[in-house]
């Protein structure tokens, strides 16, 4: 009997540090998913004040597109005046050379007037000869000095033309130098701003990579402890796509004319790169389908229009960055965001081809790519179904 009750009292202990040990660890794990739901929390609240910090960000971006805008328009202008400057120099090189001849050819009459001297004239009325042909000898006098006039003011006038050309050479090149100390200017406000933008997107990125690097090692320890739940599970192991399509054409307007409902299965992505989306799939960490195709491509590269069109939007738009729209007629319209920088403006007439932008991150993005969408009255169209593959 003493020996049924020990037995009993043993089996009574066990059960309690079972017990105990399953109440303590889930204790641990509640207090854990506790720990992880407002991390959570704050990885969110990071989220949102990122996407505040993309507005505070416009102008930077704004700043940045027209920054170099201007830059290659200063570019050009300097091409423009060294030419106007090279031609100005040929023409003084050319007036020069005529000058020199007109120079000597009046030093020689000069120089055979002095040795005549108007003795000439004096032995034409003294040597009693034929009036008539003193009158036509006189004649011909008055024609070499009339001639001699002619060249003199000649050459007085390519002196005050050299001169001008002259004056004209040291404006071009005041000019030349002003463009290029406000291309250096330019340049100097260009860095500041992406230098600006840069520690904001570092400062976040650094906060959010922290964040979830805590919320990972969590999760770890939830997960030895107990299977975590099917959603955060799937959440945790979600892979990444490799991407779906690798573009490497760009668009020409060997189509420039037709309707935009007949390039449907003909159309080439705006820039070389890898698609890493599918259209209408969902966007990582994310309930949004995405309504076009992100392509990754390095920062700067030129970005082209798919066909012809008019551009009738060109600004920053937050989610979207430095944002580029084109309408094709008939409803059809292209867009293209996350630019660093927009050439064309509102109004602008384009061919296919034609490069309207570069490649950038703006509107938040970590990394650097564009983001294209086809629509169709304002209905998103899946652009793989548009291009030729």
């Amino acid at each position: 009997m003493t020996v049924l009750i020990r037995i009993l009292l043993l089996c009574i202990c066990l059960l309690a540090d079972t017990s105990s040990v399953h109440a303590s660890q889930q204790e641990k794990l509640d207090n854990l998913r506790q720990r992880i739901t407002a991390l959570q929390h704050d990885l969110e609240k990071t989220s949102e004040s990122k996407s505040e910090a993309s507005d505070a960000l416009r102008e930077s971006e704004r700043a940045i597109s027209n920054s170099n805008r201007t830059l290659a328009a200063l570019a050009q202008q300097q091409r423009a005046a060294k030419h106007s400057l090279s031609q100005l120099q040929q023409q003084t090189k050319q007036l020069e050379a005529g000058m020199q001849g007109q120079q000597a050819l009046l030093g020689k009459l000069l120089f055979q007037q002095y040795l005549g001297g108007q003795q000439e004239y004096l032995k034409l009325l003294l040597n009693n000869h034929d009036p008539n042909q003193v009158a036509r000898e006189m004649r011909y006098y008055q024609y070499i000095a009339r001639s001699r006039a002619a060249w003199i003011k000649t050459l007085r006038g390519n002196l005050e033309q050299l001169n001008a050309l002259a004056q004209q050479t040291r404006q071009k090149g005041v000019e030349i130098a002003a463009l290029q100390a406000e291309e250096k200017s330019q340049k100097q406000s260009l860095e500041k701003d992406k230098l600006a933008r840069q520690q904001v997107l570092t400062q976040f990125a650094r906060q959010l990579k922290q964040q979830r690097h805590k919320i990972g090692r969590l999760q770890r320890d939830e997960n030895r402890l107990a299977q975590l739940i099917d959603k955060l599970a799937a959440m945790l192991s979600q892979p990444k796509d490799g991407g779906v399509f690798n573009n490497d054409k760009l668009p020409d307007n060997r189509f420039d004319g037709k309707p935009f409902d007949q390039l449907k299965g003909k159309l080439v992505l705006p820039v070389k790169g890898k698609v890493s989306n599918k259209f209408g799939s969902v966007r990582p960490d994310n309930t949004v389908l995405w309504r076009g195709l992100l392509v990754h491509a390095a920062s700067g590269q030129a970005v082209k229009a798919v066909a012809s069109g008019r551009v009738v939007f060109a600004d920053w738009l937050r989610g979207f960055g430095n944002l580029l729209i084109i309408d094709h007629d008939q409803g059809y319209m292209s867009l293209y965001g996350n630019n660093e920088t927009l050439y064309k403006q509102v109004g602008d007439t384009l061919s296919g081809g034609d490069t309207v932008a570069t490649v950038g991150n703006t509107g938040g993005n970590e990394d650097s790519g564009l983001y294209f969408e086809l629509r169709h009255k304002g209905k998103p169209l899946d652009p793989m179904k548009w291009i030729s593959h």
